[in-house]
């Protein structure tokens, strides 16, 4: 039995496979998920699980190095972005960087894959850039 919080065997997977650069996104339940890129669907209903969650529990076993939000967030402002600031605060994101969510969506692209939560607060999405431990 795993001694770290992820249990989930997709995800684990999904990270172990990881090199530096690769990209994975959280992204909340109405995230449009392009042609050919692994989706791995947390969702199970409204909220559950939720996106804080999700990025918390991946981040435990993620290297991360640098971090993309669409800048819409900041718009909208969901409750989300209190944990994502306090977790960018803290420099545990890497670096920050913003794109439309349009540009968002078309960088979704080139993503190793999706982690579709229950998410359903607006533009609770992120793209997390693998980093190395060395």
């Amino acid at each position: 039995m795993k001694k770290t919080p992820l249990l989930n065997v997709a995800l684990s997977r999904l990270i172990a496979s990881l090199g530096h650069g690769d990209m994975v996104v959280i992204g909340d339940a109405g995230l449009p998920v392009p042609p050919g890129v692994e989706l791995i669907d947390l969702a199970l209903t409204h909220g559950i699980p939720d996106f804080v969650s999700t990025l918390k529990v991946v981040f435990s076993e993620m290297q991360v190095e640098s971090h993309v939000l669409a800048k819409e967030i900041f718009d909208k402002q969901p409750s989300a972005l209190a944990d994502l600031d306090a977790m960018n605060e803290e420099g545990a994101l890497g670096r920050r960087d913003l794109l439309t969510h349009e540009q968002f969506k078309v960088m979704s692209r080139q993503a190793r894959a999706i982690i579709r939560t229950g998410e359903c607060q607006p533009y609770c999405n992120i793209v997390l850039v693998a980093g190395v431990t060395f």
